[in-house]
């Protein structure tokens, strides 16, 4: 594979982690580490090429991560806040 071919693959690449990362939202341990793996491919790609696909990338990486860490950060306030009530009520 020539170098031409391996600036191709990064952004596709790129692209595929991060829509990998938003569709598998409710699973962190596969959604956290491909999202930051496209965001670092895509701002990799998008610096050096300047290709729209790069910055896609880049783009759904972000959205996969902040959803993610949104859902779970809401699960833990949850969890958090309904053991503070019962511990209210007794």
């Amino acid at each position: 594979m020539n170098n031409k071919e391996n600036k191709i693959v990064s952004h596709i690449v790129s692209l595929v982690l991060g829509i990998m990362s938003i569709v598998t939202l409710f699973f962190w341990y596969i959604s956290i580490p491909s999202g930051i793996t496209a965001i670092v491919l895509g701002i990799n790609s998008y610096k050096k090429h300047e290709k729209k696909v790069g910055l896609a990338g880049m783009i759904t990486g972000i959205v996969g991560v902040s959803i993610c860490l949104l859902i779970y950060i809401t699960l833990v306030i949850l969890v958090i806040l309904e053991n503070y009530n019962y511990w209210l009520i007794i």
